[in-house]
């Protein structure tokens, strides 16, 4: 079942966030799912992560999101992972720079009957701030 869990993420992951298919998260995630640690802004359940989704590929068209490793016990699968893009546009407040970004991070999701129910993800969301240059590193 475990096994099952680590395959439907991976297919999530790159069907939907690196493929771009935004309509079929459906098929992945309940209505009701849960962000335990919400995008700013991001709004509640599926569309929440939908309208998340849309406004991430739409700042880096060539966002590919790729899972390196995967834990599973019980119901819960976690994955670190590391996605790469071009922003292009908007994110987070940020205008579109032009730079390419690798953003690293682990996400823990639970998932009931084949659907993922709640999910928390823990980005290198400083590190992406640095990278669009929202940040300057102080001098040492």
């Amino acid at each position: 079942m475990a096994h099952d869990n680590a395959t439907i993420v991976r297919r999530f992951v790159e069907e939907v966030i690196t493929q771009g298919k935004i309509d079929t998260t459906a098929q992945f995630v309940w209505e009701d799912v849960v962000e335990q640690v919400p995008f700013p802004g991001q709004g509640p359940g599926l569309e929440g992560l939908k309208e998340v989704l849309r406004s991430m590929r739409a700042a880096f068209p060539d966002l590919d999101f790729s899972i390196h490793e995967q834990i599973c016990e019980g119901d819960k699968v976690a994955s670190r992972f590391e996605w790469t893009g071009t922003h292009k546009a908007e994110f987070l407040g940020v205008p579109a720079t032009g730079r390419f970004v690798r953003v690293w991070g682990v996400v823990i999701d639970r998932l009931e009957q084949g659907r993922i129910k709640d999910t928390r993800i823990l980005m290198d969301s400083l590190g992406l701030m640095t990278q669009l240059g929202a940040l300057t590193p102080a001098k040492a």
